[in-house]
């Protein structure tokens, strides 16, 4: 009896205290909190709100009166269902935390629709749990293992454990057992969390996550700059229920930032099998509350939905302004029975006459459809990358689609993540992607080829062409499937009779089509005698081998080098169709004289990207072939390697290496060897014989490439969020990937020189392989290429390659081997149809710049003699001692200049100095009125970028243009490339090298004085190499005594000088200079 009067007076104290105020009954509450925490007094103090809920069970006003308030919540009627036999659960509320109402009773009517298995022994976590009514019912129904219940309300908190205490003890103050003797204590745990905080904090990864969210109809961002803590007031905490904030996404628009952001964190947190659920409000329309979810990579399944009043204290006026400005239509409806859907301007407006308005309210479950990938995909985005999710669309119809772009997308992820730079990646192709594509051959077709076995092209047409000038036929017969890209000339010559002294004109290559059919190709073959045929296999005859060993017989018979194509049988594909070139190769080496072509084009996403391999088993032509690409192309775009490289991966990753033992191969008896067969043209021979090309050694060898034309410079966070947006979107329109403007307006205010809207633009993956055309067409004019002593050795190489007349115009060391005006009218005079290459403002490879005056002068000669001149500015951008130069201006310079007709000026870049884009490449062209246009389209070859490096380049260029932060990075890396020439130079000429000191651009040309006419003694791995220096093998002997490539005098066209680049990472060129020491150490 005194005990129970104590608990009176106590009580009466307590709720005297909780009518003062809500922060005072907040106080009271707290402190029975403390009681109930500690064992000792927690069984009196669980009594005590027995006795509190008995005493105001029938006070209505309790929640006014005392500021808070103690209720059941009834869970369900069947007392069979689930684990357990409890019905309702007692709850504390205060005015601080939202009351449970529809929007729960719907969310928890919907976690019922699982079956009971669901959270059994799960790790769950509850976002907003409010007063955790639902965390407890759920660890009390389904048993997990744990469910953390979060709320950014600390009140809330409090209150959650208040109520877990209320229901793991009974009346009497007991511990309430489960068929496991465990209690809710065991089970849940609530904390203050900004949804998935906690979680992530303390490293707690969850199999599933369920969330109550509210949908803010008029973000505030104000509302979450105050600092949140408990005693903050209560409208304030109350607030904080709704997340007034705008999150950051681009969600918020329909209110549904929120939920935005606790997905993104809901998937960084959850294990790769886990399920995330969420109450929606339905006022956004289904579709966009379904895209939230499915454009980040879940499947969606919607487990119940019903219809709810639209609080009558809730403004849609927000609703009906962004209808105004957007097509999007909210959806309501006119009372709960309405089942036709009204927008929000129709819906406030029959509010505002006093009808009721409701809205549907749906609970979603989903799951990850690729669960690492996507996972990867969002750590990589939340690292820098936040700005670009919300152009990120993982939503597929076709499962095939997803299968491909998830997995590539978080590949990509993983690599721009992972790799401060692009790396060097040889003209051959990706060792990576070769693998791949060997593997994929032995494992899928059982045939026994290595990466030394195949080559990359940029594609089946490149492949084809690229063959084709290799050996220059006079004849050759090309399936008319395949000739689409091949030069006009080659399609409309008729100079099939082999002339008199067995020689052709330049390029004189006739292309005959033929049908693919194999036995009507086979009569053309005998009849016409090709000494090139590049065929297909038609489809009905693909299956087999009979017709491709046909081909191979009657091509070796007649003296045909054969280049077969399997891009139409070839399938990307668990299951490839069986294709009977690959049956024949299976089981026989190919013959030397022939060799594969296949075009990558059946990917899922992209209809046009493309890259192309080509097979040969025959060293000498497989080296040639490769080459080729070099010396045409310049390399394969890397994106688009990484991308076909990624679909083998996916391919291959489940399968069993070397499950199978290939087949032995069987020799064929070949009775007449290739001596009959053509060789390759005689520029070919010279250029693949005596010019300097990039340096191939064993796979494990280390190699420093100070000899290449790249920057390997850390790539800039813009163009890394670039290039990821450009794959992440679905759905981009043409003319958001139009380069054009931006390119023209760049142009404009980097060289002041303005470009018509009728100007023609041409685009391709790297400058070299534009440069290559315009020499083609020089050669179809007739005309006489003209490039400075002291040019590009690649170009050089390159139009030697083509057959080209070219000539060198002498450059004098005392200006640096810069063009002069007079040197140009020496060989100007001499020459008819000349065709001038001008590199500049910085010249490669020397650095130097052209003044603007310089220009002026040149191109005021170039205009007396008629000159078609080229400007290549590829490697301009990057200027670190000007001289106090304002740049060019070269609408100026060619204002008013008069000469010859022919005269005109065509504009080259590439995008990849001037902005730094962290070596990916993007080639332009810029040719006005008379520069032959029409020439140029004969030869239609080129590979254009694909439409992500488009839009890539597109956003990088309107990023410079709006602020200037790329010019910001390109003047931070001038600054560092001058550090590093200054040490460059100094280590160069200690070690007796005299340097010419560059201006810009990447590069510096040295002379090694001191080393000419010494001998040099190297031995390696039981090998000696012995020679005296001279300026046709420095190159060599540095390269085996240091592994250190540099480009020698043959390649920068300079007597006596070599070329060594700067743009190196940094721990390479530390390296580099080491190695450079160690030479002159050896030397000595």
């Amino acid at each position: 009896m005194a005990a129970a009067s104590a608990m009176n007076g106590s009580m009466d104290e307590f709720l005297k205290q909780c009518s003062v105020s809500g922060d005072s009954a907040y106080t009271a509450l707290r402190s029975l909190l403390q009681r109930l925490e500690d064992p000792d007094t927690r069984t009196e103090a669980r009594v005590f709100l027995t006795h509190l809920q008995k005493k105001l069970h029938t006070d209505e006003r309790c929640l006014d009166t005392y500021h808070f308030q103690i209720q059941d919540i009834y869970l369900h009627r069947n007392q069979d269902s689930g684990y357990q036999n409890r019905n309702k659960l007692t709850m504390m509320v205060i005015p601080s935390i939202f009351m449970p109402e529809d929007w729960s009773f719907t969310f928890y009517e919907g976690l019922n629709r699982h079956p009971d298995s669901i959270f059994k022994d799960k790790t769950v976590a509850e976002l907003g749990c409010g007063n955790g009514w639902i965390s407890i019912a759920i660890a009390d129904k389904w048993l997990p293992s744990k469910v953390y219940g979060l709320d950014i309300n600390p009140r809330a908190v409090k209150i959650s454990w208040i109520n877990l205490y209320l229901n793991a003890f009974d009346e009497n103050g007991q511990p309430i057992y489960d068929t496991e003797n465990k209690t809710l204590l065991d089970r849940v745990e609530f904390y203050e969390s900004d949804l998935l905080s906690y979680c992530r904090d303390n490293h707690i990864e969850l199999e599933r996550i369920v969330g109550c969210i509210p949908q803010i109809l008029n973000p505030n961002p104000d509302a979450m700059s105050k600092l949140i803590t408990e005693n903050a007031s209560e409208e304030f905490l109350h607030s904080l229920s709704n997340y007034c904030a705008l999150q950051g996404f681009v969600e918020d628009q329909f209110g549904l930032g929120l939920i935005a952001r606790a997905v993104e964190e809901g998937i960084d947190v959850i294990k790769p099998m886990g399920i995330m659920i969420f109450n929606m409000g339905g006022r956004p329309g289904q579709g966009v509350c379904k895209r939230l979810f499915e454009r980040r990579g879940l499947r969606v399944n919607k487990l119940w939905q019903t219809k709810i009043l639209q609080a009558s204290d809730t403004d849609i006026s927000a609703l009906v302004e962004i209808e105004k400005n957007n097509p999007h239509r909210f959806e309501f409806f006119m009372g709960l029975v309405g089942d036709q859907p009204i927008c929000a301007r129709t819906a406030w407006a029959f509010g505002k006459a006093g009808g009721r308005i409701s809205h549907a309210l749906s609970v979603y479950s989903c799951q990850l459809r690729h669960p690492n990938q996507v996972k990867k995909i969002f750590g990589f985005l939340k690292n820098g990358f936040h700005d670009i999710s919300n152009s990120l669309d993982l939503s597929f119809e076709d499962d095939s689609v997803a299968d491909e772009k998830i997995p590539f997308l978080a590949y990509l992820a993983g690599v721009l993540k992972s790799s401060s730079r692009f790396p060097y990646e040889p003209p051959t192709g990706n060792k990576r992607f070769r693998d791949l594509i060997a593997s994929f051959m032995k494992t899928y077709h059982h045939v026994p080829l290595t990466a030394d076995n195949v080559a990359i092209f940029p594609s089946r047409g490149t492949a084809i062409e690229n063959s084709l000038r290799l050996f220059t036929p006079r004849l050759a017969i090309v399936d008319e499937h395949l000739t689409r890209n091949l030069p006009r000339q080659w399609l409309t010559s008729l100079e099939i009779e082999q002339t008199r002294d067995n020689k052709t004109s330049i390029d004189g290559i006739t292309v005959i089509e033929a049908p693919r059919q194999s036995d009507l190709m086979i009569e053309l073959i005998k009849k016409l005698r090709p000494q090139v045929v590049v065929t297909g296999i038609a489809q009905f005859e693909a299956v087999t081998s009979s017709a491709f060993e046909h081909l191979l017989r009657v091509t070796r018979e007649i003296g045909s080098r054969l280049f077969i194509d399997i891009s139409d049988q070839f399938e990307l594909s668990s299951l490839p169709s069986s294709i009977g070139v690959l049956k024949y190769l299976a089981k026989t080496p190919l013959p030397s004289h022939a060799a594969i072509i296949c075009g990558l084009l059946k990917n899922q996403v992209y209809t046009d990207l493309e890259v192309a391999f080509v097979i040969s088993e025959e060293q000498t032509v497989f080296d040639a072939l490769t080459r080729s690409v070099e010396l045409l192309q310049g390399n394969t775009a890397l994106i688009s390697q990484y991308y076909y490289g990624c679909v083998f991966h996916e391919l291959l990753s489940f399968q069993l290496p070397d499950r199978r033992q290939p087949a032995e191969r069987e020799t064929e008896d070949v009775k007449s060897s290739d001596t009959g067969m053509i060789g390759f043209s005689s520029s070919a021979i010279s250029v693949l014989s005596q010019a300097e090309l990039s340096v191939r050694l064993p796979e494990k060898s280390t190699l420093l490439h100070m000899d290449v034309d790249q920057i390997f410079l850390p790539t800039p966070t813009p163009v890394k969020a670039a290039i990821f947006e450009s794959f992440a979107r679905q759905n981009v329109t043409e003319s958001e990937c139009d380069v054009t403007p931006s390119l023209r307006q760049f142009i404009k205010n980097t060289y002041n020189f303005s470009v018509e809207h009728n100007a023609e633009f041409i685009y391709a993956d790297f400058p070299l392989a534009i440069f290559n055309k315009l020499v083609l067409c020089c050669i179809e004019e007739g005309g006489t290429l003209c490039m400075p002593a002291g040019s590009n050795g690649n170009y050089v190489s390159a139009a030697k390659f083509l057959n080209t007349s070219i000539i060198s115009i002498p450059t004098r060391a005392e200006v640096g081997f810069k063009l002069t005006e007079n040197q140009l009218i020496s060989v100007l005079e001499t020459v008819d149809k000349p065709w001038v290459y001008i590199s500049g403002p910085t010249i490669n490879p020397t650095g130097l710049l052209y003044t603007n005056e310089e220009m002026k002068s040149l191109l005021t000669v170039c205009a007396r003699y008629g000159a078609r001149v080229i400007i290549d500015t590829s490697f301009s951008g990057i200027e670190f001692n000007d001289q106090g130069q304002d740049g060019w201006n070269l609408d100026a310079c060619l204002a008013g200049l008069t000469g010859k007709p022919g005269f005109s000026v065509c504009l080259l870049g590439g995008l990849f100095y001037k902005l730094p884009t962290g070596g990916l490449a993007y080639g332009f062209l810029v040719m006005k009125l008379g520069f032959l246009a029409d020439s140029f389209r004969g030869f239609s070859g080129l590979n254009k970028p694909h439409s992500t490096i488009r839009y890539t380049a597109k956003k990088l260029l309107e990023l410079e243009e709006q602020n200037g932060e790329l010019s910001g990075v390109a003047q931070g890396q001038g600054k560092l490339l001058a550090t590093r020439l200054k040490r460059l130079k100094e280590t160069l000429e200690n070690c007796g090298w005299e340097v010419i000191e560059p201006c810009g651009g990447v590069s510096v040309i040295a002379k090694p004085s001191a080393y000419f006419g010494k001998n040099i003694k190297l031995e390696k791995d039981g090998s000696r190499w012995e020679t005296v220096l001279d300026d046709t093998n420095i190159r060599e002997a540095m390269l085996r005594a240091t592994d250190l490539c540099i480009n020698g005098p043959s390649w920068t066209g300079i007597p006596n000088y070599c070329r060594f680049t700067l743009a190196l990472e940094d721990g390479y060129f530390g390296r580099a200079l080491d190695c450079i020491v160690k030479f002159n150490q050896l030397v000595k």
